[in-house]
């Protein structure tokens, strides 16, 4: 076997090892974030915990996290994906134990205000590490089927908390998960590489160069980023209107997604009458349409539209006003009907949220601030977020939980009102490229 043969072999194997646990990581961290939503209804028939209760661990949980995301986004462009991923895993590991031990209202809101902290951690970092691995003409697919983490991990929580709350009891499906995520943050703490070592580097950089239609064969490594290079690129993601619209975008999607994610089991044990076992297995409806929706949608953005996935962000988030409408329409009709309804949710949701919060993360970001555009993108998501207990709870009790679905076509429309405007600027950048190539081209002749 030749040399440049090996060396593309261990690229690769590289790249799917980083691949296997930075997926392995992110859907872990779902281990304490979805056990709450299945336990909201016994902790508050064990302990008295009224649905405004419920709705304040919500809102703190969300709002720390929220914080935790611009915070972990800033870190994770300083100190690396593996430490910033490693030892937030443990951290938040440590506090849903504690959640899981308490009983009074005080002390779940403090744990779970803290694990929400250390769970920030997870994205920015993730992004950072995948963004150094895999290049801007294959990100879409890529980050499309890398992006089933954040479906898959929900779908296999839920399942698991249901399981041992049904066996165990509520405070199993806290106590358990925790000592799995402590034990995939040790995995990620010795295992984790940050970015390519010389080689591979070279590896990507001529895949990038194949993929882009040209001659890989001398190909080089560019030299490294002075430290004044890299901190202007940090800045220069701050002043631009994209990484600004996407959040405002992102704010409205991810209120949706988690409306959703934290209530649709209690909506489907108390307003529609199914057991409460039940109940948790349809909602995980939501994740296999998601499944599906991340990595057709990223297909689809790579193949036509690699500068402009604002477009196919657009168009997905239009689809998702009429999902909900559907959904709205149909979901007392039967479980059947309720599930497919659910799952054509979630397709027209996690495929725009895949777009946005990773794949143009890492666009806009590039190698030296995908974490911190990461972290704006999803914490100006966290911030709409917050509001998802106060939302359902009061709009739920005051006018039915038909206008709590209502409510969430509203905020599809925005957001996607967000993204046509990101996609009018990618069309105007388009042009101001072809311009400037054609330029550079006349010039030259």
């Amino acid at each position: 076997m030749s040399a440049p043969t090996d060396a593309k072999a261990a690229f690769r194997r590289a790249r799917l090892k980083v691949f296997g646990l930075t997926w392995t990581s992110y859907a872990t961290y779902y281990f304490v974030r979805k056990n709450l939503p299945v336990a909201k209804s016994a902790i508050s028939r064990d302990l008295g915990i009224s649905i405004s209760g419920l709705a304040l661990l919500d809102t703190v949980h969300l709002a720390v996290y929220a914080l935790g995301q611009f915070v972990g986004g800033w870190l994770g462009d300083r100190l690396g994906a593996r430490r910033l991923v490693g030892f937030g895993m443990l951290a938040s590991a440590a506090f849903c134990a504690a959640f899981g031990s308490s009983s009074t209202l005080q002390f779940f809101a403090l744990f779970l205000g803290l694990d929400g902290f250390f769970e920030a951690t997870g994205w920015p970092g993730t992004i950072k590490a995948m963004s150094a691995w895999y290049g801007p003409k294959e990100r879409g697919r890529v980050m499309g089927l890398w992006s089933t983490c954040f479906q898959v991990g929900p779908l296999v929580a839920t399942a698991l908390a249901a399981k041992l709350m049904v066996a165990y009891g509520w405070r199993a499906a806290f106590i358990v998960p925790s000592i799995v995520v402590g034990a995939v943050g040790m995995v990620i703490l010795q295992l984790l590489r940050d970015k390519p070592n010389p080689s591979e580097e070279l590896e990507l950089h001529r895949l990038e160069q194949e993929q882009a239609g040209g001659d890989a064969k001398d190909v080089v490594v560019p030299p490294p980023a002075d430290p004044e290079t890299v901190k202007a690129a940090r800045a220069a993601v701050l002043r631009n209107p994209m990484v600004w619209l996407l959040g405002l975008s992102y704010f409205g999607m991810k209120l949706i997604r988690y409306c959703i994610d934290f209530w649709q089991p209690y909506y489907l044990e108390r307003a529609l009458g199914y057991k409460g076992d039940t109940a948790a297995y349809m909602s995980t409806a939501l994740q296999l349409g998601g499944i599906v929706g991340a990595i057709a949608i990223g297909a689809i953005s790579d193949k036509w539209f690699p500068k402009r996935r604002g477009a196919v962000a657009t168009v997905a988030t239009i689809g998702l006003v009429v999902a909900l409408a559907l959904y709205t329409r149909f979901s007392a009709t039967g479980l059947v009907v309720n599930v497919i309804a659910l799952a054509f949710v979630g397709f027209c949701l996690f495929g725009p949220d895949a777009l946005i919060s990773g794949v143009a993360a890492q666009d806009l970001g590039g190698a030296h601030a995908a974490a911190t555009v990461a972290g704006i993108i999803n914490g100006c998501g966290s911030v709409g977020a917050i509001a998802q207990g106060f939302l359902v709870s009061e709009v739920s009790k005051r006018y039915g939980w038909e206008a709590v679905f209502t409510t969430l076509i509203g905020l599809a429309a925005i957001s996607a009102t967000g993204l046509a405007l990101v996609w009018r600027l990618q069309v105007r950048e388009g042009k101001r490229d072809e311009l400037a190539a054609t330029g550079a081209a006349g010039a030259g002749h």
